[in-house]
């Protein structure tokens, strides 16, 4: 796959621009396991997120600046949601999981603030990690495009503002 960098703000139309109010969850990009790779459907196989090497016990910050929108198990699995407003509509939810919450739902949190730690038992990865997702409604997104790291895709001309 081509590598190609983030167009400018005004030319995406799924996340906010990079800036300095964003953090990595849990360490930095050497501990990037997984990529993202997008389903070609809905219901297809993919890989709805990033791994980051984490094990046990780590902290885990939150990516961008929100709100903490739950906090609880799915599917046997401790997840954290964190609900960005002011980033779209529907807004951006970042996701967390395995991770044990810190914070009640409904705590306003900044980027770079903790806000739970990751546990283990799920057997997402061989080792221990940290699965990282991006939504936008239920549409699943490359949570790096929200550090200026991710895959960028080519949008329609009809996508970008004034583009016909």
């Amino acid at each position: 796959m081509l590598a190609v960098s983030l167009p400018p703000p005004s030319a995406r139309a799924d996340v906010a621009a990079p800036s300095p109010s964003r953090a990595w969850p849990v360490g930095d990009r050497s501990g990037l396991l997984r990529r993202f790779d997008a389903p070609p459907a809905p219901w297809a196989a993919g890989h709805r997120g990033v791994d980051l090497a984490a094990s046990a016990g780590t902290a885990v910050r939150a990516a961008a600046a929100g709100v903490i929108a739950f906090s609880g198990t799915v599917a046997g699995r401790p997840v954290l949601t964190v609900q960005h407003p002011g980033s779209g509509n529907p807004p951006l939810r970042t996701t967390y999981l395995p991770v044990t919450g810190t914070l009640p739902v409904g705590t306003p949190v900044s980027a770079g603030q903790v806000i739970g730690e990751v546990t283990t038992g799920t057997g997402h990865c061989a080792t221990g990690c940290l699965h990282w997702g991006l939504l936008r409604g239920r549409r699943y997104l490359d949570p790096l495009a929200l550090l200026g790291t991710g895959r960028a895709r080519l949008l329609p001309l009809s996508a970008v503002p004034g583009g016909g």
